[in-house]
């Protein structure tokens, strides 16, 4: 018989677990073992102590999925218990399903996942697993594969983001220099590189050769004087402007997701929202391509952020290749945290740094087991880097530098001093790139995006070629800027004047009186200082891949430079002060700029991110010592105490807000003395709340409440009199369900009734066939009691990670509270405008 053949399939906190057999309709069967049915004729009867209880225990580690029903009668002492294992003839066959409804179980764009959900999938996937794989030599291999899945997907996503950040250097790095011309001998040669192999270049002008030809050269063959220097000038605003209008173009037509840093978006996406596209290969594809274009141009950006953004699309799409991720969205992100390690592991080549970052930063949910594996991601992203080398110099970034000489306890005074320059740049930052970043969204020059990233590189281009320093790529100003002045450097920093009295040798070069270069310098740095600071206010947003990391160390570099040369050269002129008499003697190297510089680099980028320890982690692995710990962390979380005096959030948090993400920061508390009923919808002059009821709503009722609503769910109730929790169905399962019923049963019209009870009542006759749908309802939401402190709520919603929560009074529903019903109260006790929050 053909009912006979078709299987129910049971729905308990979201799980699919399949019943091959069953004794009745009514004995719903779930992953968690056990269900009561508490089965009555009337809604009041739920009170009576004349009620029949059943209780369904199923064995799931027994192939034939026998179970036992225990039947109890309150009645009297009189219990029974059967062994089940057929169908009752008398459940009507279309009640049952033949498989899982495709589609139930997913999410929709722009909507938020349930965390819940998504772990009870798992957990059955792996019982399911679990008690196949003794049963041949084919489900202990598939049992094997799944276990190591993990592992597999993060040395993928490691392997490509290191081959992909080697590539990403060696063409910025090229593409950087072809600004100011190109090497005749071999094209694909940066400036460095050509100059190697010639024999005709001197140790002060090491990088000028003859196979290298500047554009003025090559155009209108002078290499000096006015006419070169203009030359150069226009070829350089040429090709900033040609790279950067080649960028926002890609962007704009081929993947308009690959602009701006990501890891706003990437800190949503790990909360659990869905952002469709975001992590895809076109926005991968073109966020390489452009990210080398938009860091060619001269833009005071960096590429360190926005190769999280790349890291975390390969992690995406290898995730696709191992069903154990690519159906289990709670499971992807932790794919996802792992490749966030990875990518700071090659943007800084700190892997430690990396999985740090992930965990303070970026992370939502970060279990033990990814801790792991984003370490391994990270080591296997640096090995590759390191294996490419692109910098050609054995090291994983370009501003490596080690220092000799340590640091006094004196020092502390002008590092902090520093910190706090970093915490009022980073408020200040926040600020006014919010500010600017509101404006474009409310005004019509946010509609140009090409016009607006061309003005931008035009005014860059203009103003940064005159001053050496800014014309510079921003990670060799870094490199430049952090490098100890040693007997082989010839940069205008290190012209200091030689003292010829000197009677003995020592490995370090002394303090000495700053020359004229020097002194010149510094009012190039003073420039190059107020240059940046504007412009990577103006510039963080723009619609091509642009990285907050390098402009931000650059900033606290040169402000880092400026203060450790003052401070060397008071402690020459004044070493008899009583600051510098114990420890700074005539003729020793007491000062080391360099390390102010790599100082005010962490405590500017902490003042922007407030990121502590993995920025601390992150710097000393770029230096290579520990010994400069103390004041990293001195600099670091004075910055942070002074950018949290203005305001708590970093750029990241103030940029998921202005996007109106539905992202609750763990970071942020929650004080005000509400309750849930005055967060709950409905309010007081609110329609009702629409809800489902159990058996008696037809498919046209249910097709009418989507339509004319945009509720992502539906609780379920007993009935309109009442107004007991049953459960709570999904908009998208409810439509997805009712299509799929629609073309696989026969009999399902408007008029059918849609129950979501375990038995079917009874119906006349002529009705047409009912539509069961408790496959789909979620039958343990999660609720709280309308006097709930918001407090409790809101860590509910964090830790949980959940969707919405319903609200009861003595077990009847009184209302719902989703995420955004949060964000908005919280802007609202924050005194911000509510519908900033919502997703626009």
């Amino acid at each position: 018989m053909e009912s006979e053949q078709l299987f129910h399939r049971g729905y308990y906190r979201n799980s699919y677990n399949s019943i091959t057999s069953a004794s009745s309709d009514e004995e719903l069967l779930d992953g968690a073992g056990v269900i009561m049915d508490f089965q009555t004729s009337e809604d009041d009867n739920l009170l009576d102590g004349d009620t029949a209880v059943v209780i369904c225990i199923m064995n799931l580690n027994d192939e034939d999925h026998h179970f036992t029903s225990l039947e109890i009668d309150h009645r009297g002492t009189h219990y029974t218990m059967t062994n089940g294992g057929s169908i009752n003839s008398s459940t009507h066959l279309l009640d049952l399903l033949d498989e899982p409804i495709p589609g139930v179980g997913t999410y929709d764009d722009f909507h938020t996942i349930d965390w819940v959900r998504e772990k009870c999938k798992d957990r059955e996937r792996h019982r399911r697993i679990n008690s196949k794989k003794k049963e041949s030599a084919w489900e202990m291999t598939k049992s094997l594969y799944d276990a190591w899945s993990g592992w597999l997907v993060v040395t993928l996503t490691g392997l490509a983001s290191g081959a992909l950040a080697g590539l990403i250097d060696i063409a910025a790095d090229w593409m950087t220099d072809l600004k100011e011309g190109i090497c005749l001998s071999a094209l694909w040669y940066n400036h460095e590189q050509c100059c190697w192999g010639s024999n005709e270049t001197t140790f002060e002008e090491r990088d000028k050769c003859p196979q290298w030809k500047t554009w003025a050269e090559l155009i209108i063959g002078q290499a000096e004087g006015p006419g070169s220097y203009i030359m150069n000038y226009i070829m350089y605003i040429f090709w900033a402007l040609s790279f950067a209008f080649l960028a926002v173009s890609l962007v704009k037509v081929f993947a308009p997701y690959a602009c701006g840093s990501g890891i706003p978006e990437i800190k949503t996406i790990l909360s659990g929202f869905i952002i469709r596209g975001y992590l895809g290969k076109w926005t991968l594809m073109i966020k390489t391509i452009t990210l080398v274009l938009a860091v060619a141009s001269g833009l005071s950006l960096g590429k360190e952020g926005p190769l999280v953004h790349v890291a975390c699309c390969c992690g995406n799409i290898f995730s696709y290749l191992f069903p154990k991720y690519s159906t289990n969205e709670a499971k992807k992100r932790e794919v996802l945290s792992a490749a966030s390690a990875a990518g700071v592991s090659v943007a800084f080549g700190a892997p430690i740094g990396g999985v740090l970052f992930s965990l303070e930063e970026v992370s939502y949910y970060f279990p033990l087991k990814t801790l792991w594996r984003s370490f391994f991601a990270a080591l296997v992203a640096a090995f590759v880097l390191r294996s490419i080398n692109p910098f050609g110099n054995s090291r994983l970034v370009l501003f490596y530098v080690e220092y000799h000489t340590p640091w006094y306890l004196f020092e502390l005074f002008p590092f902090i001093l520093l910190g706090v320059f970093g915490g009022l740049w980073g408020a200040f930052f926040i600020r006014a790139n919010i500010a600017w970043c509101r404006r474009r969204k409310s005004t019509k020059f946010g509609k140009y995006p090409v016009l607006e990233v061309i003005i931008v590189a035009a005014i860059t281009a203009v103003i940064a070629f005159p001053n050496p320093y800014t014309r510079l790529n921003t990670s060799e100003l870094i490199k430049e800027l952090f490098t100890d002045c040693g007997p082989l450097e010839s940069s205008s920093l290190c012209d200091y004047r030689n003292d010829m009295n000197a009677s003995k040798i020592v490995d370090d070069i002394p303090d000495r009186p700053a020359g004229i270069g020097v002194y010149s310098a510094i009012w190039q740095l003073c420039l190059a200082l107020i240059f940046k600071i504007i412009m990577t206010v103006f510039t963080f947003g723009i619609k091509v891949p642009s990285g907050l990391f390098i402009p931000s160390m650059a900033i606290g570099a040169i402000a880092g430079r400026i203060v450790g040369i003052a401070v060397e050269q008071l402690a020459y002129y004044h070493h008899d002060w009583f600051i510098f008499k114990e420890w700074c003697e005539v003729g020793a190297d007491c000062i080391t700029p360099g390390l102010y510089a790599m100082v005010g680099a962490a405590a500017c980028l902490g003042g922007v991110t407030r990121m502590t320890v993995s920025l601390v982690v992150i710097v000393f692995e770029l230096t290579g010592g520990l010994e400069y710990i103390v004041p990293l962390m001195a600099a670091v979380m004075t910055s942070k105490w002074v950018g949290d005096a203005f305001g708590r959030e970093g750029i990241y948090e103030a940029h998921i807000r202005l996007n109106g993400y539905p992202f609750l920061d763990a970071k942020e508390e929650f004080t005000h003395t509400t309750l849930a009923a005055d967060v709950m919808r409905p309010r007081r002059n609110d329609p009702p709340l629409a809800v489902l009821t159990q058996d008696n709503m037809t498919v046209d009722d249910i097709e009418n409440m989507i339509n004319e609503t945009s509720y992502n769910g539906f609780p379920v109730i007993m009935s309109k009199e009442s107004q007991r929790l049953v459960g709570f169905a999904l908009r998208r399962d409810l439509t997805i369900a009712i299509e799929s019923a629609r073309k696989k049963q026969e009999g399902i019209v408007g008029s059918s009734r849609v129950c979501f009870a375990q038995h079917t009542p009874s119906l006349p006759a002529e009705s047409p066939r009912p539509l069961k749908l408790r496959s789909i309802l979620d039958m343990s939401p999660f609720t709280v009691t309308d006097h709930t402190p918001m407090e409790i709520v809101v860590d509910i919603f964090r830790k949980l990670g959940l969707r919405q929560c319903l609200v009861t009074h003595n077990g009847r529903l009184l209302g719902i509270i989703t995420k955004k019903d949060i964000l908005r109260h919280m802007a609202q006790t924050a005194n911000q405008d509510p519908a900033s929050i919502m997703f626009n």
